[in-house]
């Protein structure tokens, strides 16, 4: 008999609601899958070879459909304004359309949970009506690998390249999903990000460590675990950050942050300049964890939009009255993360104000963000 898969849904709206997500099933799912995906790169390199799949050469094909979808929807002309660029709508609006057909290539998919499945998908580039993303929307993609982990689309046949090396005695398939997956998604967004500058969800960039992203520090942090040489404070030195920057996610992110805002780590990443203190990456991709579940994963602002389906379903209480989730704890404002914030500017439309000399974006209400 077919499984009853189901949209999902947004659920919490309250504290109580919250406080019960955080000791359920969904959310030791989640947790429990991070922590995989993270013990599995640990001494893991970006440019280390990898045998490939059916499933995750299938994934990979669907990422490179959806970059090649920003290439074909290019940024309008809108000098006016450093926000987002409303040409990301069109691209969000065609990833929608195509998704289900992308989705019935990858082999052994039940296709009765396209739809579960695109829901976290489309959701995992931006929120239309904002032009924005944050870590909410990194989760919903972790949430579509949760997904694809527990419909089989990855299979044990991921393990037999490294089945002999020690360190990955148990579940290859994360190696995989971490070192391949994760940071083709990041690559396209960084194109998205840049292309359609897209602004930082809330006030401040949600709770990631840029404006945009978590999970690449945390599992950046875990692939430098033991290193015998690299320590977290070589992130202040840019000969380091350029050598490391190929194998290392983390130092990869540095490396980003460092090209398109030119102040120190200390004025526009104060988080990650204090990170960098710490004696030993055990300690940072241990922190890291411990951060991503209580500022991620434990906001109302961020989990009040997370979308529960049959695959990761909502058990809890039910939401407040409409009266209480106006007057009370509950949110219901559309987009991601600290969805009461003003909106940011976009990173990259300050960059490009540096790259231009003299010229400078005019329009009423504009002025300069602080890395300007």
């Amino acid at each position: 008999m077919s499984k009853a898969f189901e949209i999902p849904g947004k659920r919490i709206l309250s504290s109580a609601q919250l406080t019960a997500f955080q000791s359920s099933a969904t959310y030791n799912t989640i947790t429990s899958y991070i922590e995989v995906l993270n013990t599995s790169v640990v001494g893991v390199r970006l440019t280390d070879a990898y045998s490939e799949s059916l499933g995750i050469n299938a994934i990979l094909r669907l990422l490179d459909r959806i970059e090649q979808l920003a290439h074909e929807t290019p940024p309008v002309e809108n000098k006016a304004s450093r926000f987002g660029n409303p040409a990301f709508r069109s691209f969000y609006d065609k990833v929608q359309t195509l998704a289900p057909s992308l989705h019935a290539d990858l082999p052994g998919l039940d296709q009765n949970a396209t739809p579960e499945l695109t829901t976290y998908f489309s959701q995992a580039w931006g929120n239309r009506e904002r032009i924005d993303y944050g870590s909410g929307m990194e989760l919903n993609f972790l949430c579509w690998l949760i997904c694809l982990d527990r419909l089989q689309v990855v299979t044990a046949r991921d393990h037999t390249a490294v089945v002999t090396r020690v360190f990955w005695r148990c579940i290859l398939k994360m190696v995989i999903l971490s070192m391949l997956i994760l940071p083709r998604y990041i690559q396209i967004m960084r194109v998205l990000q840049s292309m359609y500058w897209l602004e930082p969800a809330g006030s401040h960039g949600v709770w990631g460590l840029d404006d945009y992203h978590f999970l690449p520090f945390l599992f950046g942090s875990a692939q430098l675990r033991g290193h015998k040489f690299v320590r977290p404070k070589a992130i202040h030195d840019p000969e380091i950050v350029d050598e490391l920057s190929k194998d290392y996610m983390y130092f990869s992110c540095i490396k980003f942050i460092n090209s398109i805002k030119t102040a120190s780590l200390r004025w526009h990443s104060p988080m990650l300049d204090d990170i960098s203190a710490v004696k030993t990456w055990e300690k940072v991709n241990s922190g890291m964890i411990k951060m991503y579940q209580a500022e991620v994963l434990g906001k109302l602002p961020v989990i009040q939009h997370f979308l529960f389906g049959s695959i990761l379903p909502y058990e809890g209480p039910p939401p407040p009255s409409s009266d209480e989730s106006h007057h009370g704890d509950g949110h219901v404002h559309e987009g991601w993360g600290d969805c009461c914030g003003i909106p940011v500017p976009s990173a990259f439309a300050a960059a490009q104000k540096e790259r231009e000399p003299g010229k400078r974006i005019e329009g009423p209400g504009i002025r300069p963000v602080p890395f300007d």
